[in-house]
């Protein structure tokens, strides 16, 4: 071979050796070089990084625990439910109650109307401080409160007819002209109608007063249950005293009794009770 074909294939076997070097090159170099991020961010991904870190439905349940350990906390009921039960459980007690005081009344006012018991009150026929008859029936129509005692009395009957003036006036700015004050004197020997005038005038001038003859006097407590009593063999002029329960009848629209107010009752107690049976009363009053 000559030279020159001798270094003409030299000359080609080390070109093509950089050939084969120069292709193996670029696949090492991508199979070994990481893959690079794009330059210029798309739209999607700049979005995504302006989120926040936590994912949306992570969100979500965190705040869904947050709000089941905030109802832990309070309780299986709200203040809301709590005011509610509160409220419904003392208008219940109240209900319960103020039914229990009026079926008490309502026993009470019933007790002298059952068969073999004794009836408080009845037909009377009187006169009153201006001279003119009075019965029973003036009674009727409207609540009457009526009193027993004499102008002569010393001390417990001023007191008492002070109460009673008291009683009135609460019960007639409740409920005026529903009740019939009334003094009935166990002394008709001294407390005529004149006398029955002057006196009751300084306790309260819608008081009326009634009285009559010991008899018509005597039956008349008799049919209440009143209780007096007068000292035997009195002189002409001499001063006396006279015996005799000390009690207010309530009596009904009807002329029914209904209950006896004692000296236990104040005046704003005695009154609430009068009140609390006029509330319960179903019928008509008159009121003239």
């Amino acid at each position: 071979m000559s030279q020159p074909a001798a270094a003409a294939r030299a000359a080609l076997s080390t070109a093509s050796r950089a050939a084969r070097r120069q292709c193996a090159r670029p696949m090492s170099t991508v199979r070994s070089l990481p893959a690079k991020r794009p330059t210029a961010p798309s739209p999607a991904r700049s979005q995504l990084r302006s989120l926040p870190c936590q994912p949306t439905g992570q969100r979500r349940f965190f705040k869904t625990v947050d709000e089941a350990k905030s109802r832990y906390r309070s309780g299986p009921f709200s203040w809301k439910a709590g005011l509610l039960f509160v409220i419904t459980a003392a208008g219940l007690v109240w209900y319960f109650e103020s039914e229990k005081e009026r079926m008490q009344r309502k026993r009470v006012a019933e007790s002298t109307k059952g068969v073999g018991k004794p009836k408080v009150g009845g037909p009377f026929e009187l006169i009153d401080q201006n001279g003119n008859k009075f019965t029973d029936g003036d009674l009727k129509g409207r609540y009457s409160l009526v009193y027993f005692g004499f102008t002569h009395c010393p001390d417990i009957c001023p007191d008492e007819l002070d109460k009673m003036a008291r009683m009135f006036d609460l019960v007639e700015e409740k409920r005026p002209g529903f009740l019939t004050p009334v003094f009935v004197t166990c002394d008709p020997a001294r407390d005529g109608p004149k006398e029955l005038k002057e006196y009751l005038v300084e306790f309260h001038p819608k008081f009326i007063g009634l009285t009559g003859t010991y008899e018509q006097i005597k039956a008349m407590c008799k049919a209440y249950r009143v209780y007096f009593s007068t000292p035997s063999n009195v002189k002409p002029g001499q001063d006396y005293l006279v015996d005799h329960s000390i009690y207010f009848y309530l009596m009904d629209p009807d002329g029914d009794f209904v209950e006896a107010l004692g000296r236990q009752h104040s005046p704003e107690q005695g009154a609430k009770i009068i009140l609390d049976h006029m509330k319960d009363w179903k019928g008509t009053v008159r009121m003239n």
